[in-house]
């Protein structure tokens, strides 16, 4: 643990009205008071923790600003360690000068990451909970910032904690077996190991499946708006977006690549995809933008797929066919019949009737006109329904890091080895050899086990003075 006295502006980049500058380590306080002078003459060391304090920060130079300092001693502070805060104006040149001050008076430059990596040294709260402070503070919607909050309230670490627990009790009973291996007992019963370890790979599974859906909400949730050239993807996706994003013709082929923007609906962000128009083409340009449509459809949670209901019932037949091939179980299909106000109910409804018909349940349909802008709110009701998010509870686990995936993977191997090894009657010791190699996965996860690569990995991608 480094015993320096690190410093760094904990505020964004640039000006506003204020900055704050914060310093942490055994002589945050002190390097403040060589700095810090009140109007009433106190020093900061003399006051009491958890308080505020309005006075003049000042160098060799002369008065830098007028400052409110705010004293935090350890253990009870976000590092755990003695912190001050230092509240200033936001003028870049009076932050930068606030910076040196604190420098010449005896702290060091943080690194990023540097006062959280701390807290989790000090035990203020594990890696897991370390790593949402970063998602707290990229979140840009209700979703992932309740994810992020329930991840740092320790929602995930005490499910992680609690099947870890389970799993070093029997390992430690496998390895007393070893020490009695002449007697030939059992501590460990091998039925109640299997049911033990059954449970765990399924639990497991269940929160490494629930990855696809917590990257998607921090990254925002991905929708495929597809359909042949002119059903209108261009219009819908300027009416979702209230701008005119992409280009809208009459001529068939006018969207010859994808293009992206983001939109929020009920707190979840939403990445519409306007793609090509699904046709048979010669032109070279057009056929790219085309095999990219097929792609964004396999990597979209949604696809909005439109259809003119005054086309052929074989051309909307083949629409769907064509998309529904592409989709696998854990996506989902959204028909949009467009331009109703150029169609009556006589027209719309059979089409629709037949195609509920044959898919029995597993797509969804859906009447706009996004010309007019008709029903598109059952189009946001039916994106917030499919993403899922609504009918998740505040205590709801989501994986949302692929470090945490990645190790619930690796568990999940290490775990089955062992079952195999339980059908196989392999010896205890291979046993718990695979159960602590389980173990030293899911501690992984919450930092119980870790080096230093990785926490340097993990804090490097902080942002300076966090």
């Amino acid at each position: 643990m480094d015993s320096s006295t690190i410093v760094a502006v904990a505020t964004p980049a640039g000006q506003g009205a204020i900055a704050v500058i914060r310093l942490s380590g055994p002589d945050a306080v002190t390097i403040a008071d060589k700095l810090f002078h009140s109007p009433s003459g106190k020093k900061l060391a003399d006051q009491k923790a958890n308080t505020i304090h309005f006075g003049k920060l000042e160098n060799e130079e002369g008065v830098i600003d007028e400052v409110l300092v705010s004293i935090f001693k350890a253990p009870h502070s976000f590092t755990g360690e003695d912190s001050v805060e230092i509240s200033c104006h936001g003028s870049v040149y009076i932050q930068q000068r606030v910076v040196e001050a604190t420098l010449k008076a005896g702290a060091t430059l943080a690194q990023p990451g540097e006062f959280t990596q701390r807290a989790f040294l000090n035990g203020k709260f594990d890696l897991s909970q370390a790593e949402a402070v970063a998602d707290l503070i990229a979140s840009t919607n209700k979703a992932s910032h309740r994810l992020a909050m329930n991840q740092m309230r320790g929602g995930f670490s005490k499910e992680i904690e609690h099947l870890r627990e389970q799993l070093l009790t029997f390992t430690s009973l496998i390895e007393l077996e070893l020490d009695f291996s002449e007697e030939d007992v059992e501590f460990a019963d091998r039925s109640n190991l299997r049911t033990l370890i059954t449970n765990i790979i399924s639990h497991t599974d269940k929160l490494a499946k629930t990855f696809s859906l917590g990257n998607a909400v921090k990254n925002g949730i991905p929708v495929a708006i597809v359909g042949n050239p002119n059903v209108g993807k261009s219009t819908l996706l300027n009416a979702m977006l209230n701008e005119d994003k992409a280009i809208v013709s009459e001529i068939a082929g006018t969207t010859r690549d994808v293009i992206e923007d983001t939109f929020t609906i009920k707190g979840i962000s939403f990445r519409f995809i306007d793609t090509a128009g699904i046709r048979h083409t010669n032109d070279t340009i057009e056929s790219l933008g085309i095999e990219r449509t097929y792609k964004k459809i396999t990597q979209a949670s949604i696809v909005l797929l439109l259809i003119d209901p005054t086309e052929s019932e074989e051309s909307a037949d083949h629409s769907v066919a064509n998309v529904f091939k592409r989709i696998s179980d854990d996506q989902h299909l959204v028909v949009v019949f467009n331009k109703i106000d150029g169609a009556t109910p006589a027209l719309i409804d059979p089409l629709r009737a037949r195609l509920r018909a044959k898919y029995d349940g597993k797509i969804d349909i859906v009447a706009i006109s996004a010309k007019q802008r008709t029903n598109l709110d059952e189009v946001n009701r039916l994106l917030v329904e499919k993403a899922g998010m609504e009918q998740m509870s505040e205590s709801s686990v989501i994986v949302t890091n692929m470090r945490h995936y990645e190790a619930l993977v690796n568990t999940q191997e290490a775990l089955e080895r062992a079952l195999e090894g339980l059908d196989s009657g392999i010896s205890g010791d291979f046993l718990s050899q695979d159960i602590r190699e389980a173990i030293f996965y899911l501690g992984q996860i919450t930092g119980t086990i870790s080096t230093d690569d990785i926490l340097g990995t993990i804090f490097s991608k902080f942002c300076i003075g966090k």
